[in-house]
């Protein structure tokens, strides 16, 4: 679904009023003022029914997975693939086998570049990517272009932070052998048109991966409707627990690609002269998973499917509109990042005042955001700054927590101005 397709009814604030009771981390003070969270786009607080989750499977039911025969390995086994499954629905997979589990993002993508990459780029093929991403959707490919003989190709930014769609279509070509995008950038909260990108991708026989990272705590994702080949994203940016993430790949093409990992659990038959391997995901999950990572992970999908994703970002949306009209008025700040269509996330520098400085001021007055270059140094290169202050939302932020921010800006201006 588009942006602006989406509905506009927001989490009202007695709703997040009682939302925010369910995480137990905000219920304290730091430095001696109600905590301020505003770092969700780094990682998300965790609603009380995924901490239970987790706990009552490690007291109820925790054991290894599909290799055993007894009562708590079949209830470990169920819990795992029944969060497979769950997964599938919440993106609109078309099948289960098409989730592999993986530690997070960062591993999934790694997992495509080092598969999928070495097993069909050569030398003369390209890789688009685009000025947006993060180091986990440029590293990978930069190791398997060093191994493969193919090169990087770059979608240039507009000063609004929005893809520069006719560079897109220039550099798209039949040499192109891999689109990579970010669904929402992390640094600057643009969200782009990734129906559109993998529209002109697949015209050119080209798969895409999209790193969802950002998305998928954010807006609604329905891989069927993008028709991207590769989807990943993390559980713990999901209000779901650390160590846990997804990659969503279309099944002919998981079916296709080699092993990343070898060990146990990914084999159907090992001799010394020669090993078969299992179907996917398996094929894709060597040796004995995070068990309890795909439970939290569960849990946290259904919390959030009971708000409903698209209330979730109207009212991020309302937030970040907020918040934008209110830092515009304190002097001398220059916001990074300002495309129309942006999630919840917003980044700026305060003129004469380094970003790491800004955040440790914002801590005294307990409000946690976060600064440096958010692992995307090239959005850094592109607008000739350091690093960012980036205040990011969640379901559980209010205007509130925007004004408190506010408030911490112009303490900042006056003790550092």
């Amino acid at each position: 679904m588009a942006v602006e397709e989406m509905g506009t009814a927001a989490v009202t604030d007695e709703h997040t009023a009682r939302y925010r009771r369910d995480f137990p981390c905000l219920q304290q003070e730091a430095n001696g003022k109600p905590l301020v969270y505003l770092d969700s786009a780094a990682t998300s607080q965790k609603p009380q029914a995924v901490i239970d989750a987790i706990s009552r499977f490690y007291e109820t039911s925790y054991s290894n997975v599909h290799r055993g025969a007894h009562m708590l390995s079949e209830r470990a086994t169920d819990a795992y693939e029944g969060a497979r499954s769950r997964v599938a629905s919440f993106i609109n997979a078309a099948d289960s086998r098409e989730i592999v589990f993986v530690r997070g993002a960062t591993e999934a993508m790694n997992l495509v570049a080092a598969s999928y990459g070495r097993a069909n780029f050569g030398p003369g093929d390209e890789i688009l990517l685009t000025e947006l991403e993060h180091h986990s959707n440029i590293v990978p490919w930069q190791l398997v272009a060093e191994q493969t003989g193919a090169s990087l190709k770059v979608v240039p930014i507009t000063d609004d932070g929005e893809l520069m769609m006719d560079r897109f279509d220039e550099l798209l070509s039949e040499r192109t052998k891999m689109v990579a995008v970010s669904h929402v950038s992390n640094a600057l909260g643009t969200v782009n048109p990734v129906k559109e990108i993998t529209a002109k991708a697949h015209a050119q026989g080209t798969p895409v991966l999209v790193d969802g990272c950002q998305a998928a705590p954010r807006v609604p994702v329905d891989v069927q409707d993008l028709d991207c080949d590769f989807y990943a994203f993390s559980g713990h940016k999901l209000y779901g627990p650390s160590g846990i993430g997804v990659l969503y790949g279309k099944h002919h093409l998981l079916e296709a690609m080699p092993p990343y990992q070898g060990g146990g659990e990914m084999i159907r038959r090992v001799t010394f002269e020669h090993t078969t391997y299992a179907g996917v995901p398996q094929k894709f999950e060597a040796g004995t998973p995070n068990i309890a990572g795909p439970v939290g992970l569960h849990a946290a999908i259904d919390y959030v499917s009971e708000i409903g994703m698209d209330a979730l970002f109207a009212h991020e949306r309302a937030l970040l509109d907020y918040a934008t009209e209110a830092i515009n008025e304190v002097p001398g700040v220059r916001l990074i990042g300002t495309a129309p269509e942006k999630a919840g996330i917003l980044s700026f520098v305060l003129e004469g005042i380094h970003p790491h400085d800004i955040g440790t001021v914002l801590d005294h007055q307990g409000v946690a955001v976060r600064t440096g270059h958010h692992c995307a140094q090239p959005v850094m290169d592109r607008f000739q700054v350091p690093a960012t202050t980036r205040a990011s939302f969640g379901l559980y932020n209010t205007r509130a927590d925007v004004d408190a921010f506010i408030r911490g800006l112009y303490e900042v201006r006056d003790i550092l101005g």
